[in-house]
């Protein structure tokens, strides 16, 4: 029996690409740190339990969410040969299971807004969940589903900044429009791969509708857009060269991405939408953090 219990443990973690959320646990502990920052500026104190908040808040939500986008999708997947041998459609996970594995997130997420030492966490926790599950319905209706996902892992940055200091300010705010942005893009480049499946069962995307040639140009104009955001977010939290330079290689990573990804040649999307994705969004911490301790000493 323990057996079978870590193996469905083993088999959720891997529907819910558990790895993944590198993606985006990496810009809500750069919304922190420089929360931090600020708070140290204030005179207010580090409270290790707004980190450990954040960290599981994150780990809760995206898991919910990616496991209530399996559970919704799951005939879809069964239907494009591309997802048919993902959990749900293989019958390796039962329905149920899922459903008890979305609740025990979503308990876990409530749970875990107690920690902090405002409120404003659990006032918005319902709403925050509502719209991250929102995003598995939104290639039903609308071609703008991609921007729905951005906008929600956009919602990390700044519910970090406002779990630990209790308001909106520039910096989270140009973090999460980078953020809206560089996940709008890599979905729209994503999404390339199903352009023929979403015309059949007339599903929403954007390579669909526009034609992949026409996408992947707004995946690029998407991505320049980050860009123009990251700089924005150098120039209003005071941030040194480290980081600015951190932005001009990931400038370099985004182009890398885009070359990798062509009309007439999708093979190497996933290299694109994961390794270099990754790369990215760790990188950029990586920097800021370094950026940080650079002007303090």
């Amino acid at each position: 029996m323990q057996a079978g219990m870590l193996a469905r443990v083993r088999h959720i973690l891997e529907m819910i690409r558990f790895s993944h959320t590198l993606f985006a646990l990496p810009f809500a502990l750069l919304a922190a740190a420089l929360a931090w920052r600020q708070n140290a500026r204030d005179g207010i104190a580090f409270r290790v339990w707004d980190l450990v908040g954040i960290v599981l808040c994150m780990i809760f939500a995206r898991s919910l969410a990616m496991a209530f986008n399996r559970l919704v999708d799951r005939r879809i997947d069964a239907e494009n040969p591309r997802t048919a041998s993902r959990h749900l459609p293989a019958g390796i996970l039962s329905v149920p299971s899922v459903i008890v594995f979305c609740l025990l997130c979503g308990i876990g997420f409530l749970a875990a807004t107690l920690l902090f030492a405002n409120p404003w966490p659990l006032y918005l926790a319902l709403p925050v969940l509502a719209f991250l599950c929102g995003y598995s319905y939104a290639k039903r209706f609308t071609s703008l589903c991609h921007y729905w996902l951005g906008a929600a892992l956009s919602l990390s940055p700044m519910a970090a900044w406002i779990a630990i200091r209790g308001e909106v300010a520039w910096p989270p705010a140009l973090l999460a429009l980078a953020v809206f942005f560089w996940v709008g893009g890599f979905d729209i480049i994503y999404a390339c791969q199903d352009v023929e499946f979403d015309r059949q069962k007339k599903l929403f995307s954007l390579p669909s509708r526009i034609g992949i040639p026409a996408a992947l140009r707004l995946g690029l104009v998407s991505h320049l857009c980050m860009l123009a955001c990251l700089v924005g977010l150098w120039w209003s939290a005071e941030l040194g060269w480290v980081f600015l330079a951190g932005v001009a290689v990931v400038a370099g990573l985004i182009g890398y991405e885009h070359w990798l990804v062509r009309p007439d040649d999708l093979a190497r999307v996933n290299v694109a939408f994961f390794h270099v994705n990754a790369v990215i969004s760790v990188g950029l911490l990586a920097v800021a953090l370094v950026d940080f301790w650079l002007q303090r000493s």
